[in-house]
């Protein structure tokens, strides 16, 4: 059962991957279900900012704190963990060895994608509010800002990497925190990438599903497809 963050990392990287904890799965696999833990188990306690026991904390202190672990919107456009062990299988099933490039030109991803992924690219991680600043996003393209940055998660051609506020002139930070972003291949450098690289997409697919059906053996076959594939 999952007590504490100890216990969520122990289970995370017995899994290999997850759902958002105390997120909607779609039925195919998060912590707190399926045998795993309880969210209404007494020693967890959301939204108290204790860094033990509230699993809101637990998502920036995996990045904050560990290099083996992404957090990010990966999976039904909505946030999930995944490991380092894992992230080649999601990499080959979802990119197939194609480049931002040449999914760019197949129609994939839009020109506001494409803005902000060279955005990110030219510098080694970037808030949300400085992405909106550099590439020139204003209120009228908010809607399509935010399903472009999630349609690149989704893709793993970026992730989440922290979270950071506003500095003023003056280098005082205010305001909200501001979620950091970064590309893939920045976060998780070429070892992940290299092992995606000599599987193909139909392989990775079939691991991951073996995996799914190991931990929920009642997940549905078209939303385990949809949970791959993105």
């Amino acid at each position: 059962m999952i007590k504490n963050y100890d216990d969520f990392i122990t289970s995370l990287f017995k899994a290999g991957f997850s759902g958002a904890i105390g997120g909607k799965d779609d039925g195919v696999f998060g912590l707190f279900r399926y045998g795993w833990g309880a969210e209404d188990e007494s020693s967890i306690h959301w939204h108290t900012g204790d860094p033990e026991t509230d699993p809101w904390e637990w998502r920036m202190r995996v990045l904050n704190e560990r290099n083996d672990i992404a957090y990010s919107k990966v999976f039904f456009r909505k946030a999930g963990y995944i490991t380092k062990e894992w992230y080649p299988y999601f990499l080959a099933a979802r990119r197939n060895g194609k480049s931002f490039e040449e999914m760019y030109a197949d129609g994939i991803y839009s020109n506001y994608a494409k803005r902000i992924y060279e955005i990110l690219r030219e510098n080694d991680s970037l808030p949300f509010h400085e992405i909106k600043l550099l590439g020139g996003f204003d209120k009228k393209d908010a809607s399509r800002f935010e399903k472009a940055l999630t349609d690149l998660q989704m893709g793993l051609f970026i992730t989440m990497s922290g979270m950071q506020q506003k500095v003023s002139r003056i280098g005082v930070e205010y305001g909200w925190f501001s979620t950091v972003f970064c590309t893939t291949e920045r976060f998780w450098g070429r070892d992940v990438f290299n092992r995606a690289s000599i599987m193909t997409a139909e392989e990775a697919e079939e691991k991951i599903t073996e995996r799914i059906s190991e931990l929920n053996p009642s997940a549905d076959e078209k939303k385990i497809i949809k949970f791959i594939r993105g």
